[in-house]
């Protein structure tokens, strides 16, 4: 296939609108329309990891972190950013990356964590806002159905739990068609009273394109009278970390333990003990301190993420445990969910998961 199918199907699961503004998801190398038979997945695209693909005869690379983040001025593989740039290039093999977009998603990276630690009834930490926009249209009675249809299947609709949601009031809609009009209903100079629908809908920001050219293209108006509205309101599915609730409660060494083993981490640095039953717990795969507020207002008694600073172990407080398990050692198996999400779209695809450790840094026990 070509990588523009293997990219839309991924951005449909994580939207590269959702991605953070520092962030670099999508094709960093490689052409959409550029065939593909194999890829690679793994968390970090290194020189290593390069070679592997083209030892392994692998056309594209699926990373989690992206190896461009910023621009590039000069190729002069001084660094190991050009060094892997260059490489990929110079041997016809393509890098996508999918990042913070994958990280916010529900059924994403920390939904992921969450999986391995056994949590049950999880949410989203801190939902994201103005991901949504309410849509109104006015149709024509007889063909309400067919233009609601059409929204819901291009995506519009949903809220939570719920798909196929809408809102609609009879009324009576007015027009006067000109000499160069062609009305579907009414007469040309004639002012004409319609019995009219107005339906409203909400639909994902990143999905406005689509949903307005679906409810175009099945209204049977000329000129669709219809409004499009920011709204603020959270998105309940989307957004940074997660919390859940383990189904027994657990001691705190105990946890700890089991902790270090589902994760498969061999160090945690961790805050004081509270002498209290582990019962909620929050995480978030990668840099998490900036959640720390959002976990104790939603009342978890353990936070799990990584690349605290010294002096943030402080605000835990006495009112939270922080336990930091490593940036890599709480992303690693990204590329299993990355693995999973795609084999179970496109089963004939090879796949394979890189052999190499890409953590950069090193214990000695």
């Amino acid at each position: 296939m070509k990588i523009k199918e293997l990219s839309t199907f991924l951005e449909s699961i994580a939207p590269a609108s959702y991605q953070e503004a520092y962030d670099n998801a999508g094709l960093i190398v490689g052409h959409p329309h550029q065939e593909i038979k194999k890829a690679l997945i793994c968390l970090d695209c290194t020189e290593a990891v390069v070679q592997e693909a083209i030892d392994e005869q692998c056309d594209i690379i699926i990373a989690h972190h992206p190896i461009v983040f910023k621009g590039l001025k000069k190729f002069n593989g001084k660094n190991y950013v050009e060094r892997v740039v260059i490489k990929a290039i110079k041997h016809d093999i393509a890098i996508y990356a999918i990042h913070t977009n994958l990280d916010h998603v529900y059924n994403g990276v920390n939904k992921k964590i969450a999986d391995k630690l056994g949590l049950i009834n999880t949410q989203i930490l801190a939902p994201r806002e103005a991901l949504l926009k309410k849509l109104v249209v006015f149709v024509p009675t007889q063909h309400k159905e067919q233009v609601k249809e059409a929204l819901f299947t291009a995506g519009a609709g949903s809220i939570g739990n719920y798909t196929e949601c809408s809102f609609e009031q009879a009324g009576q809609g007015n027009y006067k068609a000109n000499e160069s009009a062609k009305p579907f209903l009414g007469e040309k100079n004639k002012r004409h009273t319609e019995e009219e629908y107005r339906l409203e809908v909400l639909i994902p920001a990143h999905l406005e394109h689509k949903i307005v050219a679906a409810m175009l293209q099945a209204h049977p108006y000329e000129e669709v009278a219809y409004d499009l509205f920011p709204l603020s309101n959270t998105l309940k599915t989307v957004g940074a970390g997660m919390f859940g609730q383990l189904e027994v409660a657990m001691d705190e060494a105990e946890f700890l333990k089991l902790l270090k083993q589902n994760m498969q981490v061999s160090v945690i640095r961790h805050t004081a003990l509270l002498g209290k039953k582990i019962s909620k717990v929050a995480v978030c795969g990668g840099s998490g301190s900036f959640l720390l507020q959002q976990a104790i207002q939603a009342g978890a008694d353990i936070f799990i993420t990584a690349d605290f600073k010294y002096h943030e172990f402080f605000d835990a407080d006495g009112k939270i445990i922080i336990a930091d398990i490593g940036h890599f050692e709480s992303e690693q198996f990204t590329q299993d969910l990355l693995l999973e999400i795609i084999q179970n779209n496109f089963p004939n695809f090879a796949l394979r998961l890189t052999v190499h450790n890409t953590n950069p840094i090193k214990y000695l026990s």
